[in-house]
């Protein structure tokens, strides 16, 4: 789950609309903190955010596929509440900010249980 250091900087520039973000680099992938909040990570290079309930039905309205931390060929079939951001969103700043926005409360709401 490599990720290079050009696309976490732009993913960082682009969810800048969010407030103040942060990369920590973990497992060769990176988690996205707002507020010490983790609401979003990267895997090779791809954006995922935080999911439940409220916000499930944009991602796959969009076709956008949930995370999977490791390979369909390993026969693991774990699948955490991050969705990939599709490129539309991630292209642009304000729609992206919006989905970023609702990633965070999502986060924060799981923080509190």
């Amino acid at each position: 789950m490599p990720v290079s250091d050009e696309y976490l900087t732009f993913v960082l520039e682009q969810l800048g609309g969010v407030g103040s973000v942060q990369a920590r680099r973990m497992f060769g992938g990176a988690g996205i903190y707002c507020r010490s909040v983790m609401f979003a990570l990267v895997a090779d290079d791809v954006l995922y955010l935080k999911v439940d309930d409220s916000n499930r039905a944009d991602f796959e309205e969009a076709d956008a596929k949930p995370f999977r931390p490791y390979p369909e060929k390993s026969g693991k079939t774990m699948v955490m509440s991050y969705y990939e951001a599709p490129v539309d969103i991630l292209e642009d700043r304000d729609r992206l900010t919006a989905w970023a926005q609702k990633a965070l409360a999502v986060a924060i709401r799981k923080n509190r249980k």
